[in-house]
C-alpha cells in the first residue's frame, strides 16, 4: 500500500505513521505484537488511519475458540479449559461459558434443521436402518435418540427429542421430524429398525414405518434373561446367544431359538415367557438371510449406545441438568456431534446390497411361509395365515411380529 520501506512516494495515497502496540492469534495462541498503521490522504489535507486487511486477519479467533469449545468437551468443566490452553488471555470461566452457549446454540441448529435426504455434499441418500435409544439426562429428563444407516453403510445422528420419559408421544415427535427431514427408504423397500424391546420406540416407529421390519437387539434380550436365571446357568445362556449371533440363515436361527427355548423351559418360567414375548423379531435378520458378516453391527444396539457412551464422556461432569433453558439440548447437539465425527463404515458394508436386495423382495415372509411346520406354537402365531406361496409371488408383509399381515 505504501511502497518499499523508507522510500516514500512524494504525495502517494497512502503512507507509514508509524507502529502500535496490539495483538494477534498465532497457532490459535493469543500474543502481544507491534502492529505497523498505516494512513490514508483525503481531500483539503485530511487523513484517517487505514485498517489492514492482514491485521483483521490475524485478529480472527474463531480457530482459538474451537479449540476452546473442543477443550471443554474433552475436559468436561470450565475449570479445567484454561489448563489445558494455559490460562491465555480469553480463557476464563465466565467468556468460555458465554461461548459454550454460543456454540452449543448453533450446533443444535445444525444438527435439528439439516437436511437428510441429501449428504453435505448433495448426493441424494437412500436409508437402510433406524435405530433408536433413549439417554436419561436426569429424574425427570430424557432424550430419545435417532441414528440412521444409509444403504452404503454409512453412520448419521438424525436428531433426539427431549421428554420426561422414554414415552410414545416423545419417540413419535421425533421420528416424524426426521420423516419431514426427509428420512425414508427408497421405493417400496421396507426400512430395518434395530431396537431395545421397549414398547414406545417400537409403536413409535410403526406409526411412520407400518410395513418396517423390527430386530430386537440380541444383548439386551441375553441381559434379560440373565436377571431370572442362577449365575451358574449364565454361560449356557452365552453359549446359546453366541451360537445365534454367528447363525447363517433362517432355519440355523430357528433350530437355535427353539433350543434356547427348551433350555429355559427346564430353568425358569418368567425367561421363558419374556423370550416368548420378543417372539421372531429376535431373529428378523436371519429371517431376511443377512450375511453374517453384518451380524455384528445389526444384532445389537451398540452402535448407538455407544455414541451415547461418547455423549456421556463430554457431559458426565453436568451436575445439574436446568429443564427450564436449551441447556440440555446445547449440550446433546454438541456431544452427538462430536461422536459423529468418528464414525466409521459399517463393518463389511460391502455385503448390504445383498441384505437391501432380501428387503426389496420380503425374503423373511417367503421364509417364514416355508418354515411355517416347522415353528413352535409360540411362534406360529407370528406367521401370517398363507397356506402357499409361489415362488414367483411372494407375500408382502405389514407390520411385524404379532401384529404383521401378509397378503399374496
Amino acid at each position: 500500500m505504501c511502497g518499499a520501506a523508507y522510500h516514500p512516494t512524494r504525495g502517494a495515497e497512502f503512507y507509514r505513521a508509524g507502529s502500535a502496540d496490539g495483538y494477534a492469534y498465532v497457532e490459535s495462541r493469543r500474543g502481544d505484537i507491534v502492529r505497523p498503521r498505516v494512513r490514508q490522504r483525503k481531500e483539503e489535507a485530511a487523513t484517517e488511519e487505514v485498517a489492514l486487511e492482514s491485521y483483521t486477519a490475524a485478529q480472527d479467533a474463531s480457530e482459538a475458540q474451537r479449540l476452546l469449545l473442543e477443550a471443554l468437551v474433552a475436559a468436561g468443566s470450565m475449570r479445567k479449559v484454561g489448563k489445558v490452553v494455559h490460562n491465555q488471555r480469553g480463557s476464563s470461566k465466565s467468556y468460555v461459558s458465554r461461548l459454550w452457549q454460543k456454540g452449543g446454540r448453533e450446533k443444535f441448529s445444525e444438527l435439528r434443521h439439516r437436511s437428510l435426504d441429501v449428504d453435505t455434499e448433495g448426493e441424494p441418500r437412500d436409508w437402510l436402518a433406524l435405530m433408536l435409544d433413549g439417554v436419561s439426562l436426569a429424574k425427570d429428563l430424557l432424550a430419545v435418540v435417532a441414528v440412521g444407516i444409509t444403504t452404503e453403510g454409512r453412520k448419521v445422528v438424525l436428531d433426539f427429542e427431549l421428554g420426561a420419559s422414554e414415552n410414545v408421544t416423545a419417540a413419535s415427535a421425533l421420528v416424524a421430524r426426521v420423516v419431514e427431514r426427509g428420512f425414508a427408504p427408497s421405493g417400496d423397500r421396507p426400512l430395518l429398525v434395530v431396537l431395545d424391546g421397549s414398547e414406545a420406540l417400537r409403536k413409535a416407529v410403526m406409526k411412520h414405518f407400518p410395513k418396517a421390519r423390527i430386530q430386537r437387539c440380541l444383548v439386551h434380550k441375553e441381559r434379560n434373561l440373565k436377571r431370572y436365571l442362577a449365575r451358574r446357568d449364565w454361560p449356557e445362556l452365552n453359549d446359546h446367544f453366541d451360537r445365534l449371533r454367528k447363525a447363517q440363515g433362517a432355519q440355523a436361527a430357528l433350530e437355535i431359538l427353539r433350543e434356547l427355548d427348551a433350555f429355559l423351559k427346564r430353568k425358569n418360567a418368567a425367561a421363558r415367557q419374556s423370550l416368548h414375548e420378543a417372539g421372531l423379531d429376535l431373529i428378523r435378520i436371519h429371517l431376511l438371510d443377512t450375511p453374517s458378516t453384518l451380524h455384528r453391527s445389526l444384532l445389537s444396539t451398540n452402535m448407538i449406545e455407544n455414541t451415547i457412551r461418547n455423549f456421556r464422556h463430554s457431559s458426565g461432569r453436568v451436575n445439574r441438568w436446568r429443564v427450564e433453558t436449551d441447556q440440555a439440548a446445547r449440550w446433546l447437539a454438541t456431544g452427538l456431534l462430536s461422536a459423529e465425527e468418528g464414525f466409521q463404515r459399517l463393518s463389511h458394508y460391502g455385503d448390504l446390497p445383498v441384505l437391501l436386495a432380501h428387503l426389496k423382495t420380503k425374503r423373511d415372509c417367503k421364509n417364514l411361509g416355508a418354515l411355517k411346520e416347522k415353528l413352535p406354537d409360540w411362534l406360529r402365531k407370528e406367521v401370517p395365515q398363507v397356506d402357499e406361496v409361489e415362488d414367483n409371488v411372494l407375500p408382502a408383509c405389514v407390520g411385524a411380529g404379532s401384529q404383521a399381515i401378509c397378503v399374496v
